[in-house]
């Protein structure tokens, strides 16, 4: 081989590597660029969706302990009533039961 066929082996050597590390620089810069670019926005997306969510979440424990509460006492209130309906039932069917016997005691006499 001679000096002028040396140097063009040489030229084509080197043009291949600068053309493939230029290629591979490019498909690595579009990737990253894709990934972490378009990427970020979207997790900054999602995190602020994610923040909202939690949020709302919050807000819907909150009114459901606080709705659970009131049901709580709505219904002590309601068996409170509940007993006292029930024993002026019972205090009033002992009453019937008295009058039918005293009723019944004025018709044996009379």
């Amino acid at each position: 081989m001679n000096r002028t066929e040396f140097v063009v082996a040489t030229a084509i050597i080197l043009l291949l590597a600068f053309a493939m590390g230029w290629f591979a620089h490019w498909l690595l810069h579009r990737f990253a660029r894709n990934a972490g670019g378009g990427d970020l926005a979207e997790m900054d997306r999602l995190a602020q969706s994610l923040h909202e969510a939690e949020e709302m979440r919050d807000q819907a424990v909150l009114y459901l302990e606080q709705r659970e509460g009131e049901l709580m006492n709505q219904i002590s209130q309601t068996e409170a009533e509940l007993r006292a309906a029930m024993e002026g039932l019972r205090d009033a069917r002992q009453e019937v039961e008295e009058m039918r016997s005293y009723i019944e005691r004025m018709h044996a006499n009379g």
